[in-house]
C-alpha cells in the first residue's frame, strides 16, 4: 500500500511539473480591440528618444552607447535609466535615476512637440472607430509624456485607453501593457484583441499576452528583418494599412 502511495505521488508532481500548452485564441470571435504603439507607430520616429536617453545619461557623466540603447526600443523608459544606472554607477543610484529620467523627461517632452505622425494614422483613427473597433494606445512613455503629445494632437477622442509605463509594474516585453488596455476597455478574451508595434519588444509583449494578431509596423525603429525574427501574424508598412488588413484578415 506505501508502495502503491508513492507510486501515485510521483505521478502526480510529474503532471504538475509538465509544462502547459498555450490556450489557442479563439478565431471564431471578432476583434474588438486594438492596442497601438506610440514612438514609431502612430508619431513619426526621429530619434529623439535614443538621442535624448544618450544625452540625459552624459549629462551625469554616464557613457552609454546607441547600439546599447537600441537594444531596449520600446522599454519604459524609466526602466531603461535605471538599467544602465545600476549597470554603470556605483553610488546614489535612486537619486541619479530620478534626475537622469528627469532630465530625459523634459528633453522628449521637447523635442515632440514638432514631431508629426506617421502619415495616414489619423485617417485609420477615424476609420477603425467608424467599423466599430475599440482603439487604445500603450507606450514606454510615462503619463506626462504621453499626454503632452496627445493634447498637442488633439487625439483623445479616437482612443478608449491610453496605457503608460506608469501604469503597470513592469513593461514590455512583459504584457502588462496590453491587459491593461483590456482592462480598461472591459475586453475580456485575447482573442478579440490585436496589438501593434513597430520593435521587436513589441512583439515580444503581443506574443507573451497571447492575442489573436501581433502586427509589426515599418514605420518606426524596427526594420524587417528584425521583426520576422519574432513571433507575428501581420507585418505591414504602417498603421494606415491596418483597416483594410481588418477587412481582409480578421
Amino acid at each position: 500500500m506505501r508502495h502503491s502511495r508513492r507510486q501515485t505521488l510521483k505521478t502526480i508532481l510529474a503532471v504538475a511539473a509538465a509544462p502547459v500548452a498555450a490556450i489557442p485564441a479563439e478565431p471564431s470571435k471578432p476583434i474588438r480591440l486594438v492596442v497601438l504603439d506610440v514612438g514609431g507607430t502612430i508619431i513619426e520616429d526621429r530619434g529623439d528618444v535614443p538621442e535624448s536617453l544618450r544625452a540625459a545619461f552624459a549629462k551625469y557623466n554616464l557613457t552609454v552607447t546607441p547600439a546599447e540603447i537600441a537594444e531596449w526600443r520600446g522599454a519604459g523608459k524609466r526602466e531603461v535609466v535605471r538599467h544602465f544606472v545600476e549597470l554603470r554607477a556605483k553610488t546614489d543610484q535612486a537619486k541619479l535615476t530620478a534626475a537622469i529620467y528627469e532630465d530625459f523627461s523634459s528633453r522628449v517632452i521637447e523635442a515632440y512637440k514638432t514631431a508629426k505622425p506617421i502619415p495616414g494614422v489619423e485617417d485609420a483613427f477615424k476609420k477603425l472607430r467608424q467599423s466599430g473597433f475599440l482603439i487604445a494606445t500603450n507606450t514606454g512613455f510615462d503619463r506626462p509624456i504621453t499626454d503632452s503629445i496627445f493634447k498637442r494632437l488633439q487625439w483623445q477622442q479616437y482612443f478608449a485607453a491610453t496605457i503608460t509605463s506608469d501604469d503597470v509594474a513592469d513593461g514590455r516585453p512583459a504584457p502588462f501593457l496590453i491587459f491593461h488596455a483590456m482592462e480598461a476597455t472591459k475586453v475580456n478574451s485575447v482573442a478579440e484583441v490585436i496589438a501593434v508595434g513597430d520593435t521587436p519588444l513589441d512583439l515580444q509583449a503581443a506574443a507573451n499576452a497571447g492575442v489573436r494578431g501581433a502586427i509589426g509596423v515599418l514605420s518606426g525603429a524596427g526594420t524587417a528583418d528584425k521583426l520576422k525574427q519574432e513571433h507575428h501574424t501581420h507585418i505591414v508598412p504602417s498603421v494606415a494599412d491596418l483597416p483594410e488588413l481588418l477587412r481582409a484578415k480578421f
